[in-house]
């Protein structure tokens, strides 16, 4: 049967370039399942119930660090510290259950859990506060002004216990400091709470992203810095927000492995910014600025995660995991990139048709 179309264009069958762009627009899910098939037959029990609870479990901290770096990543910077963020904030968790906060003249003051958990939040903010000025207001290179506080929180996190865990979180009843065990180790539904918790922060910086004047500016930052301070965005106030978000998400973690492990040690989340900044680019979101999805990026964040545990489960080794993770984000990179000329492409050639 012959097909009528339109002048215009409409009813023309996908060219072999828009079907291209749609795969590589797809590639998060594809890879997603792609793993998921591939442990399956390789791996034993790796379909079974309490693996996969397991693994969603692991992947969710990759996923709350890489939530925060996608919207840093989304208008144009990076975030290196977030690992650092995590050990620190590990151990000001430890430190306020195990030691109190001193004060002069002899006192001690016992925090709570949800005390302690609010006071080490703050922490994982007020590191944010600090890239977001020495960005914005110094004019210092994020990929700079983030690795110098890589260095200075991690240096913190160890100089809290030089160097030593804080062993035992379990608090005592006199200080009234017991049940931070829940975080980590609490479930709901047969979910851990760290799941639950994920979802409900990637559907609140989905609308955030989505919905919101201030998800638009973010994106517009990325879009084009100038511009957008020409339109009357406020990009400074931009900037820190997104930094004070990540240090959030990163300080949220520190809380949860703390929790988990019932211990906090100084050099908890080393190389947790790689992991983060993996997911966010295999989740589509792009290294130049402008574009990225929370979705895609809690995808890509299931994806390392399940990579990792199935090679654990292979017995492969953890040398070849780091390989494997370096080369996962080289393709992610080089996919975008070939996705954006693309693009840029097949809107020539529709326009070239609709003319």
């Amino acid at each position: 049967m012959t097909a009528i179309t339109h002048a215009s264009g409409k009813g023309r069958p996908p060219t072999g370039g828009a079907v291209l762009l749609t795969l590589m627009k797809l590639r998060t899910f594809i890879a997603l399942f792609a793993v998921l098939i591939v442990f399956a037959i390789l791996a034993p029990n790796f379909m079974s119930t309490a693996n996969l609870i397991l693994m969603a479990k692991h992947a969710a901290l990759n996923a709350f660090l890489a939530i925060g770096m996608t919207f840093v990543i989304i208008t144009g910077g990076i975030d290196l510290s977030v690992g650092s963020i995590v050990g620190l904030s590990a151990m000001v968790a430890g430190s306020l259950l195990m030691n109190g906060l001193a004060l002069p003249g002899g006192y001690t003051v016992w925090f709570n859990v949800p005390e302690t958990v609010v006071v080490t939040l703050a922490v994982g903010i007020a590191i944010g506060v600090i890239n977001g000025l020495l960005i914005t207001r110094l004019n210092v290179a994020p990929f700079i002004a983030t690795l110098g506080t890589l260095y200075v929180a991690r240096g913190a996190a160890l100089l809290m216990s030089e160097g030593r865990t804080f062993p035992n979180l379990a608090g005592t009843a006199a200080h009234a400091n017991q049940g931070f065990d829940i975080l980590g180790g609490g479930r709901f539904l047969n979910l851990p709470l760290s799941v639950w918790a994920l979802i409900a922060l990637a559907l609140a910086a989905g609308y955030l992203g989505r919905s919101t004047p201030l998800g638009r500016h973010i994106f517009a930052v990325g879009g084009n810095e100038r511009a957008s301070g020409l339109s009357g965005i406020r990009v400074n106030r931009v900037k820190m927000f997104v930094y004070m978000f990540s240090g959030f998400c990163a300080a949220i973690v520190g809380l949860i492995i703390a929790s988990e492990l019932m211990a906090a040690h100084p050099a908890t989340g080393e190389t947790f910014e790689l992991n983060a900044i993996a997911a966010a680019v295999l989740g589509g979101t792009s290294m130049s600025g402008g574009r990225g999805t929370v979705g895609g990026t809690v995808i890509g964040a299931f994806v390392i995660g399940i990579l990792s545990d199935g090679l654990v489960m292979m017995g492969v080794s953890s040398f070849w995991q780091t390989v494997i993770k370096g080369l996962v984000i080289i393709a992610a990179v080089v996919v975008d990139q070939a996705q954006r000329k693309l693009q840029q492409r097949v809107t020539l050639l529709q326009i070239a048709r609709q003319s």
